[in-house]
């Protein structure tokens, strides 16, 4: 985190003083990574913390709320820089080609050493989308490096803003996808790769359960599910009732890595609701 600021505050100036709209708006790129190393730095410590009276659930949204947040910001700031960049094509600025290149390198050295420094962490979902985000940074600054020689060699400034114009357009694309994901998250949307349906007909495996209904699924964040559901059973001892709800749970757990379930049982027999019943056994 502190290379990666001191990377932006470098870009910044190099920018100003090479008017590269190009390394301005590498600069917002690279300020993306800092919440995301933040965030995958908190979530580690937040998740680990005990619920509360007051956090029920734990801290696992404060993450998603911060990602939620940053993106929003980036969205505006690639809008800008957008428009910065157009700007620049209708008044063309002379650039100084040098600031762009030395600037770029510096970037480049440090964007491809962080890369290299996560590659052994690439099985943790985290550190694996912090390695793919540098990865992209460090291709961004070998095309500036790259349009950088090609002004100096053809006097064609226009490539700056065009550069710059591009990698807004990489920003606010990958802002827009985590916008997207984290208000779907805060909104108590359904995980991604689970479906209530799919999720129900396994549960009507479990002996006993007849009816599943009112089925939720949301995350609490960082990759943590929950599930609550209604499940109808024909009248049974309460040892027997024990034995139904460890195998629902166990299914949650095994087959979707849900960790928190909450099951509330019913007497089957009353009218039926609008939910998952199972099959009738084929007449022979």
């Amino acid at each position: 985190m502190v290379f990666t600021i001191g990377l932006v505050v470098a870009e910044v100036f190099g920018g100003i003083i090479g008017r590269s709209v190009a390394l301005l708006n590498d600069a917002v790129h690279n300020l993306s990574d800092v919440p995301a190393l933040g965030i995958s730095y908190l979530a580690m410590h937040w998740a680990a913390r005990p619920a509360d009276s007051e956090k029920t659930y734990g801290y696992h949204r404060a993450g998603t709320l911060a990602a939620f947040t940053n993106s929003f910001v980036l969205v505006l700031l690639s809008l800008w820089l957008g428009y910065e960049a157009i700007e620049r094509f209708r008044s063309p600025v002379q650039v100084v080609e040098s600031w762009m290149i030395w600037t770029s390198v510096a970037a480049l050295a440090v964007n491809g050493g962080i890369t290299l420094a996560l590659v052994r962490g690439r099985g943790d979902l985290n550190l694996r989308a912090i390695l793919i985000h540098n990865f992209g940074d460090a291709i961004s600054n070998i095309a500036i490096i790259v349009g950088a020689i090609f002004i100096r060699m053809t006097g064609a400034h226009w490539i700056d803003p065009l550069l710059g114009l591009g990698i807004g357009i990489l920003v606010l694309w990958s802002s827009i996808g985590v916008l997207r994901e984290s208000s779907h998250l805060l909104l108590e949307g359904r995980p991604r790769g689970l479906h209530v349906a799919e999720v129900a007909r396994a549960i009507l495996t479990v002996e006993g359960v007849e009816e599943v209904h009112d089925v939720h699924l949301w995350s609490l964040g960082g990759g943590h599910n929950a599930l609550s559901l209604h499940a109808r059973i024909p009248d049974m001892h309460l040892d027997e009732c024990e034995r139904l709800l460890e195998a629902i749970r166990q299914i949650a757990a095994e087959q979707f890595q849900i960790e928190h379930t909450t099951v509330q049982l019913e007497r089957a027999g009353l009218p039926a609701k609008s939910g998952y019943v199972m099959p009738e056994p084929a007449k022979k």
